[in-house]
Formats: structure tokens, sequence, C-alpha cells
């Protein structure tokens, strides 16, 4: 018998009845469309896996409806009119597979992007908004302001559309969104509206786009087809491309919670039937799409609030993918249902999981944003840093070896134990081995930090599931070239890891000088003022981390600003890491290196030759990792099937030391 109970009782959105209060929050999936918008097979797998899992609402990504007032060049997304017919025979075969499983599907439609979309996603580059306002991604440029036979017709097609989606099986629509900043939300904020017209005005003016939506779609759908909103409580937006941090002091310009409120009243008399709530706008995009440094289930103040003013159903994500948390929220009536989001790209199985008892084996999300929303962001396929078969569920399925192997993995960080596992979970015979006394690599620094706590649950994840699977774990044990060839595996997975780098300057050898790792690990302690050389992201989160505790932190890098060599980290993660140094005044002087240790600090000269100097009791280096291929050079050409992966390959992060491994245990 499950401990969350909660969670699995039914509940009704309109008329029709969910399983369980779990819902696949919306997300866009970039590189699984097809050129016609509609479901590739691979978004269907995708899809139909997480309903497998037992999630009792899916909700799909952002579908478009209409593609006249903001003309696309290609679809990139799911489009119920670009080809009618080919969204419905597609969206048909999606809605079967999920209703296989017991599961409801609801289709989001999006009215559209308005000021943040880039004018090159566009056929004629011209951006559209309720209001002559800037375009997020280029501020110099001003949208157009939509005609009123525009919204009208937006309006109708919404009706369009959700004439297809009965059609083509869905239980009910979702509208996208009053959230996060995009056009209806526009409409809805008065930053952002200055119209004149019946879509202007006063707050009950500018919610009159969206129930002419709600209407429209009774309208042609019927009375009973459910309709729920994706709608933000509150905007936390300072200014212009600027959002407000957690505790601060600052000026609402966009929607607070009073109005928030206001608007859900409304909004539920006009025929709204649930309201998927949450924050932010693309001004405060790490609200909206919540990174590791926001707390789990950031919403949730806001949705107590929002549940005493309405009675349609609430469903809320932001990081609630922490099962005592999510039972807690339904059972002290924060929401009515949870919304996982990204929790259910790195678990597809969190409900059956959570529902048998089996809460140890849910694979954490780590609001890194590297495999889903960075990705899409860079162009690429959506997927999932913890979970490389997110996205590609058939594709990469993990399939019986054809042959038993004697496998050998040597390092136990977490490309060495996703090798491990993959390998057992195929059949093969496993052995790892790690010198240190613990498993976890560099992870287990990283994890130190408490925005950090979900890099120790995936710690914990791993060395719970290669119990488990009975895999042989040797700790305390260095391995040479002689123990190999000893052993005589037939594959070798070679995860060595990496080491920080260091710099050749005077003054280095000093014993203030001290690396990232070593203040992480509490080996080495720091004084007061404190000066971090390299300002990657290990640098910038070290800094925080210190500055956390009081500690006068500077920054010194050699690039013109913060993060920017290496792997891009997602604008979410970002920006709110960014405003945090900023917010709690760390310094950082860029376009600068260091030239000496001194006792006194550091001494710098910049890219104009000009020199300075910053006092420093401790100096921190952070200037990155290189790959450790003693061994593996040492094995090479006397070791079959011998493979180097995670950051002896090539230093990066979680996610593709994860991939690296992943991929070739899939396969050997």
């Amino acid at each position: 018998m499950t401990t969350y109970s909660r969670l699995f009782e039914p509940i009704r959105i309109g008329q029709v009845e969910i399983k369980n209060r779990i819902a696949m929050a919306p997300m866009g999936i970039g590189g699984l469309t097809t050129l016609e918008g509609g479901f590739s097979q691979r978004a269907i797998d995708y899809y139909v896996e997480r309903a497998k899992g037992g999630t009792g609402l899916i909700i799909t990504s952002l579908t478009r409806i209409d593609n006249e007032v903001e003309k696309f060049a290609k679809p990139g997304l799911p489009d119920v009119t670009w080809n009618p017919s080919h969204f419905l025979h597609t969206a048909a075969e999606l809605t079967e597979g999920v209703h296989a499983y017991g599961s409801k599907i609801f289709l989001m439609l999006t009215v559209g992007f308005g000021r943040t979309i880039p004018g090159t996603r566009l056929a004629d580059g011209q951006c559209v908004a309720p209001s002559a306002i800037p375009n997020y991604w280029e501020p110099k440029t001003t949208c157009r302001e939509l005609a009123t036979t525009e919204v009208e017709r937006l309006v109708q097609k919404c009706g369009d559309a959700a004439a297809i989606a009965v059609q083509a099986g869905f239980d009910g629509v979702e509208i996208h969104a009053m959230h996060e900043g995009y056009l209806l939300d526009q409409f809805a904020i008065a930053f952002f509206n200055r119209r004149t017209d019946k879509y202007g005005g006063d707050l009950r003016g500018r919610m009159t786009f969206a129930i002419e939506i709600v209407r429209e779609i009774k309208k042609r759908a019927g009375p009973n087809f459910p309709v729920s909103l994706r709608f933000s409580i509150k905007s936390y937006v300072k200014d212009w491309n600027k959002g407000g941090l957690p505790g601060e002091d600052f000026v609402e310009r966009g929607r607070d919670t009073a109005e928030g409120l206001e608007a859900a009243k409304i909004l539920e008399a006009a025929g709204y039937d649930a309201f998927d709530a949450d924050a932010g706008t693309y001004d405060a995009w790490y609200w909206a799409h919540p990174p590791l440094y926001q707390e789990h289930g950031l919403y949730l103040p806001l949705t107590a609030d929002l549940k005493k003013v309405v009675k349609v159903p609430v469903i809320v994500a932001g990081r609630m993918d922490v099962p005592e948390l999510a039972e807690k929220a339904i059972a002290n009536h924060k929401t009515d249902m949870i919304g996982l989001g990204r929790g259910l790209l790195a678990d597809p199985d969190w409900s059956n999981k959570v529902m048998t008892g089996r809460v140890k084996n849910i694979r954490p999300c780590l609001a890194c944003h590297d495999g889903c929303f960075g990705r899409t962001l860079r162009g690429r396929p959506l997927s999932c840093a913890v979970n490389p078969a997110c996205g590609r569920e058939q594709i990469y399925a993990i399939q019986p070896a054809s042959e038993v192997k004697k496998v050998m993995v040597i390092g136990g960080g977490v490309a060495g134990m996703e090798a491990a596992r993959v390998a057992a979970l195929r059949g093969h015979k496993v052995t790892l081995y790690e010198k240190g006394r613990q498993l976890g690599g560099h992870v287990i620094e990283a994890s130190v930090p408490a925005f950090k706590e979900d890099d120790a649950r995936l710690l914990d994840w791993y060395r719970n599931e290669l119990r488990e699977l009975k895999i042989k774990v040797n700790l305390g044990k260095a391995v040479s070239p002689e123990v190999v060839q000893t052993e005589q595996p037939d594959v070798v997975f070679v995860a060595t890891g990496s080491k920080p780098c260091t710099l050749d300057i005077a003054g280095i050898e000093k014993r203030k000088v001290v690396t990232a790792t070593d203040i992480l690990l509490g080996k080495k302690k720091t004084g007061e003022k404190v000066a971090i050389i390299g300002g990657g992201l290990v640098g910038c989160e070290t800094a925080l981390w210190l500055a956390q505790q009081g500690k006068k932190v500077t920054i010194i890098e050699m690039l013109g600003g913060l993060m920017q060599a290496a792997l891009p980290v997602p604008w979410p993660n970002k920006s709110m890491l960014l405003d945090l140094l900023e917010f709690h005044k760390v310094g950082v002087i860029a376009n600068t290196s260091p030239l000496e240790v001194t006792d006194e600090g550091v001494e710098l000269i910049d890219s104009c030759f000009t020199r300075s100097a910053i006092p420093a009791d401790t100096v921190v280096l952070a200037v990155g990792l290189r790959g450790d291929q003693e061994l593996y050079r040492s094995l090479v050409g006397k070791v079959p099937n011998l493979y180097l992966i995670g950051d002896a390959r090539q230093a990066q992060n979680i996610m593709y030391a994860i991939w690296d491994a992943y991929e070739v245990a899939r396969r050997i």
C-alpha cells in the first residue's frame, strides 16, 4: 500500500475524470515534430512512455493554431493548421497510445509568442505584440501592434483547433499561455498592453482576449469539453529583461499577486475549467523555468492563495518531483494536482515508482536544463541530462545483450557508474573499481552547496542502483595495467575522471592558493577575503556558496564576462546565477589575468596591459579540469574493446559523462 495516497486519488477537470493527481507539465518538444507540424514517432513514444509510467494527465507541448498573424518560416512545433490532415493523423495515434494506459491527454494550444520570439524564426522577420514594445531577444527591435481583426482571427483559430483536437481524441485543451510573458500574457499585463480597443484598458479589458478564447472553444467543441489555462499568478518583473530574485524587495512591473488572483476569478467565471499555475515571464525566466538555485515547490505559496479564490482544480509544477513535497502540497490544500515537467524527463516511471513504494529508485532531475531547455535553445532535440533515452525512447531502449561479457569499469564517477549500470541491465558481468573511498567523482564536491542537493540525490540513486543490480564494487582499489591484464576482461571502460588545472604564475605554490575542489570538500579553509581565479560555472557557483557564508568574494576572469567559455550554461540558470552573484555583492574583474600571488593578494594585468592588485586571504583556482588519460594510454593497443568515457575523454559536464557511458554501454 502506498504512503502517498493523496497523489493517487481520482480528480475531475470539467467532466473528464483523471485516475490520479499527477500531470505531465507542458514542455516544448523541439526536434520531435515532423516537417509539417505533426507529432513524429519519437514524440508519440515520448508521451506514451510517460502514460505507461503511470502519469494521470499528459499535457502536450505548445501547439500552434495559426501561421498568418505570426508567420513562422517552418513549423518547428506541432501546428494544427499547417497541414490539418497530417496533424490529425499523427495526433490520433498519440491519443490512442496514451489512452491505452488509462491516462488522459490535453492538447496545449498557443495563440503566439509575441515579443518573446526572435525575428529570425519568422518568415517575414516581423514580431507582433499587443502594442509597439521591444522584442525580448532583440531589445532595439520594436514589435508591430496587432490589429483588432488579427486578434479576433486568433480567437476563431482557437475554436478551429479545438474542433480538430476533439476529432483527434484529445480529452481537453490547455491554453498557452497567460504565463511566461507569451502573447496572451502580454495582452493581460498593463506593462506590455497599451491598447485602447476592447483588448486593452483595465484588467477586465485585458482579459477579453482570454475570455473570448474559452467561449469560442466551448461553442465549437461543446460546453463539456475541458479548457485549462497555463497561468502565471505573479510575473516577478523588475524592468524590461530583468527579473526579481526570491526575497528581493522590488516594485512589480508585471502582474502582482493581488492582480493575479483577481484575474483568476474573472477567468473562472468566463468558463475555464482548471488553472495550470506557476509564476514568471521571459523577463524573469528563472521563475518560469526554475533552475537549481530555486527551491523545490517554489510556487506553492502562490497556489495556496489561488485555491482560496477559485473552485476549479489547480495544477502546480515548479520542482515538485520530491514525492513527500507533492503529497503534502495536496494534503495541505495548496494544490489539487502535481505537475511534473523535467522530473518526468528524468524518470518517466515516477508515478508507478511512488505508488509501489520505490521512491529511492526515482532518478532525480538536477534542474540543470542541459538536456532539455538548453538543448532546444541550441537547436538540438529535447532530451535529459540524466536520462539519455528521453525523447528517443525506442531507439535508445536498453536491450538484453546477445552475448554475456566480462566488463571492467575503472572509475566510480557518474560515467563509470552509468556504464556499470547499463552494462549490468543488459546482462553483462560487471566489476567496478574506484581508487577513492566512495563513489561519485567530482560530483561529490559539486553536491556540497545547499543549492546542489539534487546532485547528492543523483549520487544516492546511482549507489542504490548498483547495489540492487549486485554489481561488484571495489573501493580503495587503484587499477594498473597489470591488474587489467590479470583480470582479462572482454570490455574495459576507462572512466578515470579529470584533475584540476593549475596556473604557471609566480606565487602559485603559496599555502593561500587552493583549488575549488579542496574548498568544497572541506580539505582547506578560506579567509574572509577570497579571490577566485576563473569565471566559469565552477568558479561562479563556488563564489556564490562562499558569499552566502558571508565571505567577501571577487572573481577574476580573463574573458569579457562570466560563464563565456566551455559548454553554454542554459539561460535560466545563467541569468539567475549572475543575478545572485550581484545580489550577494560578489565582485567581478573581467578581461583580466593574474600575474602573481603575493602575501597581500593577487597582482593583475588587464587586456590594456594596466596593472592592479586586489587583497585576498585565500586564492581559489577554478580554471578548469583536464582528463586523466594516463591509464588509458598505457592500455591502448594492449586491451581489446577499450573505451575512454566521461571526463577522462573530455571534461565537460554531468550530462555528457552520463551520455558517453550510456551510448557505449548500450551497444557492447
